[in-house]
């Protein structure tokens, strides 16, 4: 194997030492993850990460969410219409991401409304499925109850992350962890 082709293994789009591990269904990310996933429950949230691409001053919603908690990281990618991969401590946000010919760096003040929630407590995690009539059908989204009545929900956008702040859609069937 070549250097570049080494190199090429280690990364996603530019991100060193992260590979996405895509699942589909609630039951299999569930009995994957649910256990880290009620051990937020009680954590504060400390930081949000988005990949923000300088050159077009916007979030690159392609490039996994990153959620800092106090003592554990958290990292949400979405793909094609119903894969998610949930994967926990694996991306160095003080890393440069080397995606060719791009301006992207890691932000935790790229929205206003994710550095609002910074400091809240995490009172309950839950996994969001998509029960509409369309092709996202069977979708899950990561949804995070804050303090305060507040939530952030990671989603599918069809292809990409997509952020929430509000109840889910009636369109969601909310799974509850652990019971």
């Amino acid at each position: 194997m070549d250097a570049d082709h080494s190199r090429a293994a280690a990364t996603y789009l530019g991100i060193e030492h992260y590979e996405p591990e895509f699942q589909q269904g609630v039951g299999t990310v569930a009995t994957a993850h649910g256990p880290q996933l009620l051990d937020l429950v009680g954590r504060a949230l400390v930081h949000v990460w988005l990949c923000w691409d300088d050159d077009s001053a916007e979030w690159v919603a392609d490039v996994p969410v990153v959620l800092q908690f106090e003592g554990v990281q958290l990292e949400i990618q979405h793909n094609k219409f119903d894969e998610l991969s949930l994967t926990w401590g694996r991306i160095d946000v003080a890393r440069p991401i080397d995606f060719p010919d791009s301006g992207w760096r890691w932000r935790s003040d790229a929205d206003e409304k994710l550095t609002a929630l910074q400091g809240l407590l995490v009172v309950d995690v839950e996994l969001l499925e998509w029960c509409g009539p369309d092709i996202a059908n069977g979708s899950l989204a990561v949804s995070l109850v804050l303090d305060g009545g507040n939530r952030l929900t990671i989603y599918n956008a069809l292809d990409e992350n997509g952020l929430s702040f509000d109840t889910p859609l009636a369109e969601y069937r909310t799974h509850r962890l652990g019971d």
